[in-house]
């Protein structure tokens, strides 16, 4: 027999901690892309260190807060989801315990199942937590670890931040005369990390990735630089 391979990624709890990164990864991403582009364009249109700082410091504000907010009512709804879907579960159960025996049955049955095993293993998940048996079966979901609006939102905020950071001290830190350069270089790194990590996470090309997620940020900080010379030339 062969020895087990444990390096082969197993069971729900590591697939949603890959969603969680794979997510913080992406919310980094934006941060750096958006937050970059707000910083450049205002580089277009002035030098003054702090008109950027503080054009940066409100892009890094509004998307962070926008991302949590954006993220804590989208998992709010599917938390909203997920107790509904249990409750009536749970309705169902003590209604029609039978029913629902036959239905986890037949549930097991089109997992390739034989009919006599899948009645077997049915009645033990029953007798064992008929909820918990239903919920991952039929519903994908696990009772005992429902999604967390909260913690979303701070992912969300925090993974944001952490990304728009980097574009806004780039661009103020340097002297006036290096700061899009530097900018541009830094931004176009991070995004050669975030663009590999996030290929790797979903077992991707990652020099595709990487190619579309510099393309995007270097095309976002372009037209948003030309966009403030023009209105800087223009005096606007």
């Amino acid at each position: 027999m062969s020895e087990p391979t444990h390096h082969e990624p197993h069971g729900g709890t590591l697939g949603s901690r890959l969603n969680w990164l794979r997510a913080a990864v992406l919310g980094a991403n934006d941060g750096i892309v958006s937050t970059a582009g707000i910083v450049v364009g205002v580089a277009g249109a002035t030098s003054d260190r702090s008109a950027l700082f503080t054009a940066g410091l409100a892009g890094l504000l509004a998307g962070s807060m926008s991302m949590a907010a954006g993220e804590y009512v989208s998992v709010s709804s599917q938390l909203d989801s997920e107790k509904a879907a249990l409750a009536l579960e749970r309705r169902e159960l003590r209604e029609q315990p039978e029913a629902e025996l036959e239905e986890l049955t037949g549930l097991l049955e089109e997992r390739g199942l034989t009919r006599e095993v899948a009645f077997e293993a049915a009645e033990q998940l029953t007798q064992r937590d008929a909820l918990k048996a239903h919920a991952r079966v039929e519903l994908g979901i696990d009772p005992d670890d429902l999604t967390n609006p909260w913690h979303a939102a701070w992912a969300s905020f925090l993974s944001f931040t952490v990304g728009a950071l980097l574009p806004l001290l780039a661009i103020v830190l340097p002297p006036s005369d290096w700061r899009v350069p530097v900018t541009v270089v830094s931004v176009l790194a991070a995004l050669v990390v975030t663009g590999w990590v996030s290929a790797d996470l979903g077992a991707a090309d990652a020099r595709r990735a990487v190619l579309r997620n510099m393309g995007g940020g270097a095309l976002a900080m372009a037209v948003t630089y030309g966009a403030g010379a023009l209105l800087g030339a223009t005096g606007v």
